[in-house]
């Protein structure tokens, strides 16, 4: 590039005027990214432009690598606001991966008409989903129960013995619990401690702290709170040690019992009831065959494997897929998907009544993915964005409920095609895609 500045000129009207760094080139910010004299990290801070930004990072990766894969179109940039991203979503944006989006439905769940939106590159998936939320409609829907909602933070603290670390234990789950309570309220008006469970492994104590979060999903609500309770307990359990701000005792994104046990996030209940013709005309199976195949499948089979929450045949599908389109973070599906199924013969075992439980459904409506425009829409489009007005907490628990409700659906659809053996023929006439020449997905 012709009159382009040496690294030297360059860093010097970075250092003396960092706000003058956007009218330096592309080529020369790469130069300065190249040799470490800015952050790669602040470049939206620094131009004030966030489509800029990325642009200069994909410069970067590209005379870094021997990759040309971010010259081409295959990884989209432009036409997304990175403004709803900074600070809240993603760091070292390098642009955007558009997903499909279907809808399974009309559904009635609780006697309100609604779509799901699924987020999915899984063919038949929610084709499938759309065949249990029509079996459910004809039944007269579905309902769903809320059982619990509460989020989890569990601190690991140590003490110089297990005396003093038996006395906190005491402490914490009698007369400190009000304390702890006064801590956490402290720090949100939306945080408010439910219950304290405390176990103690030799010196140390896992307190795992069980709080309401309104309408946001809440990690960083309660882990705050979490923070202000370990400062008063410090108080009154003065030789106390903080060993980790979570021990693992929470338990966020790992297979547990504890979740499947006690609950994390929202706990729910999803019912409905299927007359006989319709599992017959629409599922193509009988009642029998279904409650044989989920004795089999769901319970007997989980059992053997030793499963934890996997008693189903595939609830994290269609939770993962609505988390997706919702903006929930997905890593999360490990203890949301937590679910049994169980189904059973009904009406002089002329119908049949299925329903799921699961105890740890991890949502919010607003914070986090939530606040970028598409899982906005979709969030919309169920008619649970954002805080609710009059009863806080009200549209992230529909949101679980809604959730429950659609594993269910699906959960009916897949088990009626292994009791058929047409699950592999489903497959095979659904996903027929069109040819696609290689050019296509060849940069020119």
């Amino acid at each position: 590039m012709l009159n382009m500045k040496t690294v030297s000129e360059c860093a010097s009207i970075f250092k003396i005027t960092p706000e003058d760094a956007s009218s330096l080139s592309d080529e020369e910010l790469v130069m300065l990214l190249i040799h470490d004299k800015i952050p790669a990290r602040e470049l939206e801070r620094i131009l004030g432009d966030t489509t800029r930004a990325v642009q200069i990072r994909r410069a970067l990766i590209l005379h870094s690598t021997n990759s040309k894969t971010l010259e081409g179109p295959l990884l989209p940039m432009h036409g997304y606001d990175y403004g709803h991203v900074l600070g809240r979503c993603c760091e070292n944006v390098i642009g955007y991966i558009p997903l499909p989006v279907g809808v399974a439905g009309p559904f009635n769940v609780d006697g309100e008409s609604l779509y799901l939106p699924m987020a999915t590159t899984e063919e038949c998936l929610v084709a499938s989903t759309s065949r249990g939320c029509k079996a459910i409609n004809t039944g007269g829907g579905a309902t769903t129960v809320l059982l619990a909602d509460c989020m989890t933070r569990a601190p690991c603290v140590e003490f110089p013995s297990i005396i003093q670390a038996s006395a906190c234990k005491k402490w914490l789950e009698g007369h400190g619990f009000k304390k702890m309570q006064d801590a956490f309220r402290s720090t949100s008006r939306f945080c408010s401690l439910l219950k304290i469970k405390a176990a103690v492994a030799g010196r140390l104590v896992y307190i795992r702290f069980s709080a309401s979060t309104g309408d946001a999903m809440g990690m960083n609500m309660v882990t705050k709170g979490s923070e202000r309770a370990l400062e008063e307990l410090g108080k009154w359990f003065p030789t106390m040690s903080i060993v980790s701000l979570s021990g693992n005792y929470c338990t966020d994104k790992k297979s547990a019992a504890i979740n499947w046990i006690e609950g994390r996030g929202k706990s729910v209940v999803a019912e409905a009831v299927i007359p006989g013709k319709v599992v017959e005309c629409v599922l193509g199976t009988t009642v029998a065959a279904l409650v044989e195949l989920n004795l089999n499948k769901n319970l007997i089979g989980s059992a053997m494997a030793g499963a934890i929450g996997g008693f189903n045949a595939h609830a994290a599908n269609i939770l993962t897929a609505i988390y997706l389109a919702t903006g929930q973070d997905p890593a999360q599906n490990v203890q949301s998907s937590a679910c049994i199924t169980l189904m059973k013969a009904t009406n002089n075992g002329q119908d049949l009544l299925i329903n799921c439980t699961m105890p740890s459904i991890e949502v919010g409506t607003f914070g986090g993915g939530t606040v970028l425009p598409p899982q906005a829409s979709m969030l919309d489009l169920l008619g649970v964005r954002g805080p609710h007005a009059e009863s806080p907490g009200a549209n992230a628990q529909r949101l679980a409920r809604i959730i429950c409700a659609g594993v269910m659906a699906g959960e009916l659809s897949l088990c009626a095609a292994l009791a058929t053996g047409n699950l592999v023929e489903s497959h095979r006439i659904l996903n027929r895609p069109p040819p696609c020449p290689i050019d296509r997905l060849t940069p020119h």
